[in-house]
């Protein structure tokens, strides 16, 4: 029997999630929900569309799971709101775990994680709530990831790596064994990063990467 879920969000991560949970998963998507006042259409994909103050009026929490559909927005900070919102209203929060991912037995995965296909999830990694694993990563043996990540596609991640929370890295990214990342980093594409950074907010670049001068806040226009 298909489990109920509520999609959070109405953009184009919400419409790839729609597909992903009704060809992949055991879960029947009955609706979408968004902030009020993002509220501008009825019905999508021919379910309704409710503001999330009241979501729970019409997708009971005691019978319908919620996953929130949102890439890196504000360097993910509009995808961990939304989880806490969820989670406020009583929603139990589901995970897409795409069957043509390899996930070790002894992986850990959080809450609201949404990992596409081909990606390789090695023994003993952690991965914290909120994740986001585009197509195609490696995430090396003893790895952990913290909560509100992105990673694009093909991003290698080695051995016994920490990265932060709320961090996105760019396509092709590269990190070499016992890398330590801080929180709210923003590594570029095809940055090679062969030492620990441990600071936040930093932008890395390069091969090897370096730290930029302006910072990931500044570039977001983050208040810290």
């Amino acid at each position: 029997m298909s489990k109920r879920l509520l999609i959070i969000g109405a953009g184009e991560f919400a419409d790839i999630a729609y597909e992903y949970f009704t060809v992949d998963s055991d879960y029947e998507v009955v609706g979408f929900a968004v902030e009020r006042e993002y509220l501008t259409e009825d019905t999508k994909f021919g379910l309704p569309v409710v503001a999330l103050d009241e979501a729970d009026a019409t997708f009971d929490p005691r019978d319908t799971e919620a996953h929130v559909a949102v890439t890196s927005t504000q360097l993910n900070r509009v995808r961990a709101r939304l989880i806490g919102a969820a989670r406020a209203k009583g929603y139990r929060l589901a995970s897409f775990i795409s069957p043509h991912a390899f996930v070790w037995r002894t992986a850990e995965i959080g809450e609201n994680a949404f990992i596409f296909e081909d990606n390789t999830i090695q023994h003993g990694v952690r991965i914290g709530d909120g994740c986001v694993l585009w197509s195609g990563n490696h995430i090396g043996h003893q790895t952990r990831i913290g909560d509100h990540c992105f990673l694009s596609s093909h991003v290698v991640i080695s051995g016994y790596c920490s990265i932060g929370a709320s961090c996105f890295l760019g396509v092709n990214a590269t990190f070499a064994d016992n890398v330590t990342l801080g929180d709210d980093c923003f590594v570029g594409m095809a940055a090679v990063v062969n030492k620990s950074f441990e600071a936040k907010g930093l932008i890395l670049n390069g091969h090897p990467a370096e730290a930029s001068k302006v910072s990931s806040y500044r570039y977001f226009r983050i208040k810290v």
